[in-house]
């Protein structure tokens, strides 16, 4: 495949941006769309420029550090990760634009890399449970509603990869606190922190800088695990009841 490429450079993040144009012939429809950045960076690099900076880990959609908005779209045309979108989803002769996560709270590190430590600075914020260390309990000490155990698996799908940020027009994270919240909501151990919880990671995310939800649902249409919109209706209702001082048991 023959195609040509629009990417953003950046050299920091106090620069100032700009897309440039690259064209790349020999890729093969296999391959992974990570992997076709690779194939242009070794060309950029016998070529004497400097190559693209771009996230990747785990490449298999796992760990949630790649993302970029190709032609418009988080992840680009497939309801995947990055890193496992492949190029038999685009023609030869495509023009495909690549941009980063676009997000105040997504500051540019250089290039596609943005800084996503917002997300950190969330879960810090109250996305865990206070609990002694020790051995393992036996897998059934503490009953656990199926329907509970299968939402929380559910929300615990979340990889953190900034889709529903990039996506979202008011680059809210609704449906990332959203996630994390109903994670721990819905299990037993999560009970005792559940409204310091909830007002904590909501507080955060504001002063992070995310924007509001609206509910246009373009968060959850371009997250690569699916996970549903309901979880901000659950993130409301609990911030509503801890806000009044309510019991979750009610």
């Amino acid at each position: 495949m023959k195609l040509a490429l629009k990417i953003w450079r950046q050299d920091g993040p106090t620069d100032d941006g700009g897309m440039v144009r690259y064209d790349i012939d020999g890729v093969s429809e296999d391959s992974s769309f990570l992997e076709m950045l690779d194939l242009l960076n070794e060309q950029l690099i016998h070529s004497g420029e400097e190559p693209v900076a771009f996230d990747s880990d785990c490449r298999e959609g796992i760990c949630g550090a790649c993302g970029v908005v190709i032609n418009g779209e988080a992840h680009g045309p497939e309801r995947t990760t990055t890193c496992q979108l492949h190029m038999r989803s685009f023609n030869d002769g495509d023009e495909i634009v690549i941009e980063p996560w676009r997000a105040d709270a997504f500051p540019v590190i250089k290039d596609l890399c943005v800084d996503r430590s917002s997300f950190d600075r969330i879960i810090q914020a109250g996305g865990y449970v206070s609990v002694n260390t020790g051995s393992a309990p036996d897998a059934n000490a503490v009953p656990v509603p199926k329907e509970h155990a299968d939402r929380a698996f559910m929300a615990a799908e979340c990889i953190g990869c900034g889709a529903c940020v990039a996506a979202c027009p008011n680059a809210a994270a609704m449906l990332f606190t959203g996630a994390k919240v109903t994670h721990l909501g819905e299990l037993p151990q999560g009970q005792p922190e559940r409204s310091a919880r909830v007002l904590n990671m909501l507080d955060q995310h504001d002063a992070e800088g995310f924007g509001g939800c609206t509910n246009l649902g373009e968060c959850t249409r371009a997250c690569p695990k699916g996970i549903p919109l309901n979880v901000i209706s659950q993130l409301n209702a609990d911030y509503r009841r801890a806000g009044y001082g309510g019991s979750f048991d009610d």
